[in-house]
């Protein structure tokens, strides 16, 4: 007999084609033999989300929390057990999502920190390689500060934005890894023990920089919570669902006989 996995629901949009890495690292992340040995996703693909960097350091645009709360609504109505989101920025309004729903939300900023402190100490300083609004919000300050780190940010913040908008809107160039290459060199300059790539934009160009040694990517923490979630791995499961208020059991049922085609 085998366990049916939990369903992870997706808040994704932000942008597409992060949406689809992490989707893809989604697949990578399973060792699959067919179909069901996959995480089943609801992808909530929405790029009609309010721009996160409009409303939260440039001119004050519309608010994405009311967008994300009812996305967030929507996937727990269409059958998920869990929510992730893969922008590191939405997650200033992760406490609105958290509030919609009754199933946990993983959230990738607490995750991360947990991370970082896996691969450092506390008293470490952690190079935040993202967007200038995690700067701005002080979305990782409060989770750093709980296991002793220090976020290091760097004084590039318009040269970060222009790479943002450069890939969502020409993809990863050698323009853009070339930039993204240099705010990483700045930050060890600052003293970064550690490089955090925290911005799934980022993420499409994280591998291919000089830095891999000292780096991770909190695009794959989040895969490896949302796998570990789904799958009921006991000890990463549970620190999966920390963030949320609600924790809901994988469900479970027959699916028929082991190493049986899906």
């Amino acid at each position: 007999m085998t366990s049916r996995k939990a369903t992870i629901g997706v808040l994704g949009g932000m942008g597409p084609e992060a949406t689809i890495l992490f989707m893809q690292k989604m697949l990578d992340a399973v060792p699959a033999n067919d179909d069901c040995d996959h995480v089943p996703l609801i992808v909530h693909n929405n790029t009609q989300v309010p721009s996160r960097i409009r409303a939260l350091i440039e001119d004050g645009g519309e608010a994405p929390g009311p967008v994300l709360a009812a996305m967030a609504k929507d996937l727990e109505g269409a059958g998920a057990d869990a929510l992730a989101m893969p922008c590191n920025t939405a997650h200033h309004y992760a406490p609105v999502i958290a509030e919609a729903v009754s199933i946990p939300f993983l959230d990738m900023v607490r995750l991360a920190s947990g991370k970082a402190l896996e691969q450092t100490a506390p008293g470490a300083r952690i190079g935040v390689l993202g967007s200038p609004a995690l700067q701005a919000t002080r979305v990782f300050e409060g989770p750093f500060a709980q296991v002793g780190l220090t976020p290091i940010y760097g004084n590039d913040a318009d040269a970060r934005l222009d790479i943002i908008r450069s890939v969502k809107k020409r993809g990863v160039t050698p323009d853009a890894i070339g930039a993204l290459q240099v705010s990483a060199d700045r930050l060890v300059e600052r003293g970064a023990d550690v490089l955090m790539v925290c911005c799934t934009e980022f993420s499409l160009i994280a591998d291919r920089l000089r830095n891999k040694a000292m780096l991770f990517d909190t695009l794959q923490v989040l895969v490896d919570a949302c796998v570990a979630f789904s799958t009921g791995d006991s000890q990463s499961s549970e620190a999966a669902r920390g963030s949320s208020a609600a924790s809901v059991p994988p469900k479970s049922d027959h699916l028929g006989k082991e190493n049986l085609p899906c």
